[in-house]
């Protein structure tokens, strides 16, 4: 029995149009489905951290993690669309999320403030360090498009690590 219209448009290649070489794009599209899984576990986690905060800085904490939760999420799309763009795929699930995701998780009942603070500025760190480890993937190939957003988001993300930094630095 031969294959439906259906079927054949499901096992079609995305055959997007591209000047980049294949393994260019497996490569690429595979770091940033790795980083794409990570920005939405910071996401989730700097979400989690803003609706369960409390204590003395309750609102400037509170709308502080908003505002970053908001500029986090902002990347994602752009993330996913770079792989879609130069003829990747990205990612599929939660479960995809899970797989890939080199940010933990904090499902703990109870948090300080402090330690969200300090969780969510070593938390940027690290994806500060991903971001890199990405940009060298796409400099490799030559990727300037994706190293140039690559770019805007290290920035971003060392704001936010600055800002948490100074949020719980201890005064002497």
């Amino acid at each position: 029995m031969s294959p439906t219209a259906a079927e054949k448009r499901r096992l079609a290649p995305l055959a997007t149009p591209t000047d980049l070489k294949s393994n260019a794009i497996q490569d690429i599209s595979a770091a940033l489905a790795a980083l794409l899984a990570d920005v939405f576990a910071l996401y989730i986690k700097t979400k989690n951290f803003h609706w369960h905060m409390s204590g003395p800085h309750f609102r400037d904490y509170h709308l502080m993690l908003d505002e970053q939760a908001e500029q986090i999420f902002a990347t994602t799309d752009a993330i996913a669309e770079r792989a879609r763009k130069i003829g990747g795929t990205t990612l599929r699930s939660i479960g995809h999320i899970g797989r890939l995701q080199r940010i933990n998780d904090n499902d703990a009942d109870y948090v300080t403030p402090e330690d969200m603070l300090a969780e969510l500025r070593d938390d940027n760190k690290q994806l500060v360090s991903l971001l890199r480890e990405t940009h060298d993937v796409c400099s490799e190939h030559n990727d300037v498009a994706t190293t140039s957003l690559l770019e805007v988001w290290i920035d971003e993300a060392e704001r936010r690590t600055w800002f948490l930094f100074e949020t719980t630095r201890q005064q002497k």
